[in-house]
């Protein structure tokens, strides 16, 4: 059974091929093994100690993206917002949200691993990692994150 599902399904690879070809688009197929992840610090937007790995596309450009961010335990992002919409999967640990325009603790939820969660544009949110924790983030970029108190970013001087 097993096998026919496979074949069925790699049947379908090359019509799949076709209609992108047809659309102008270039067909393409990303595969990341989870031990063959490029794993970096975390771009400056965010508080030191993190890991990003970009797994497809640009989140700085327009179109299609999708990233992996790595935190420690306790791990925490201060309240901010975003553009666009944020879809967001929790892939390992237990990633910690809450709403509003300061960093509560006592309104965190917790979300385990399989969670989806997506935010719409301009939601104000907080989150803090439980445990090492991964989440895959992804949308269509420009991504990019605005504190809600600019005190709050790290790129700031003495932050």
């Amino acid at each position: 059974m097993r096998y026919a599902i496979l074949i069925t399904t790699l049947a379908l690879v090359p019509s799949t091929a076709a209609a992108q070809n047809q659309s102008g688009a270039e067909p393409h197929a990303i595969v990341v093994l989870p031990g063959k992840i490029a794993w970096a610090p975390a771009p400056p937007i965010l508080p030191r100690g993190a890991e990003l790995a970009v797994v497809e596309g640009d989140p700085s450009k327009a179109g299609a993206f999708t990233m992996r961010l790595r935190m420690p335990d306790g791990y925490r992002i201060p309240a901010h917002f975003h553009p666009v919409v944020e879809h967001v999967t929790v892939i390992q640990g237990t990633f910690r949200v809450g709403m509003g325009d300061k960093f509560d603790p006592a309104s965190l939820g917790e979300l385990p691993i399989g969670t989806f969660a997506a935010l719409a544009p301009g939601v104000r949110h907080f989150a803090q990692a439980k445990g090492e924790t991964v989440i895959q983030l992804h949308g269509v970029g420009p991504w990019t994150l605005t504190y809600v108190n600019p005190a709050d970013d790290p790129r700031k001087p003495g932050q």
